[in-house]
């Protein structure tokens, strides 16, 4: 599976430590967020962030990718392979620019994601959203993604999980992407 070719707009590539930086930068802006999942992000949550796993999962099922327009960081997200099943692909974290919200940029990387997990035979997407950030909650209902009835109670907030099937064809991802035209 090649992360290059998630995207045909953007440049996509693994995010490092010497990164970290370009990611504060970016998650800073999205005050709205963190109201919601709290602790406002930190260089040091960052860092926790690029190595924490779910049980069972190793660093090589771990992608924390950036997508770039340029030289620009415009999103970024932490995918888990395989997780919870071997068909299934998680999404740990998504954010996109504040300068870029609203605009269809982060439905159309994630409408890429899906086709690419597709080609790469996973059958679905999972992700939680926490429960009364209704910017997030809009936003992956929109994005094709439904919730799973189960929730789950963490420190300071609740998450809602949610799953996507995936397409079966390029066919229907082009007729799903004029559908939300």
């Amino acid at each position: 599976m090649d992360i290059t070719d998630i995207s045909t707009r953007y440049s996509v590539r693994r995010l490092d430590k010497s990164d970290v930086a370009d990611i504060y930068a970016l998650c800073s802006k999205n005050t709205l967020y963190y109201r919601h999942c709290p602790p406002f992000v930190t260089e040091r949550g960052i860092y926790d962030d690029m190595e924490a796993l779910p049980p069972g999962k190793e660093v090589c099922d771990k992608l924390y990718l950036g997508f770039y327009d340029g030289a620009d960081l415009v999103a970024v997200l932490d995918l888990i392979l395989g997780f919870p099943n071997d068909k299934t692909a998680y999404i740990g974290f998504f954010m996109t620019e504040t300068s870029v919200q609203n605009a269809g940029v982060g439905s159309g990387i994630i409408d890429e994601l899906c086709l690419w997990l597709k080609r790469a035979d996973f059958s679905s997407v999972r992700l939680g959203w926490v429960s009364g950030n209704a910017q997030a909650e809009r936003f992956w209902l929109k994005n094709g993604f439904i919730e799973t009835g189960e929730i789950y109670d963490k420190e300071s907030f609740r998450v809602v999980a949610a799953m996507r099937g995936l397409i079966s064809s390029e066919t229907d991802f082009n007729m799903q992407n004029a559908q939300k035209r």
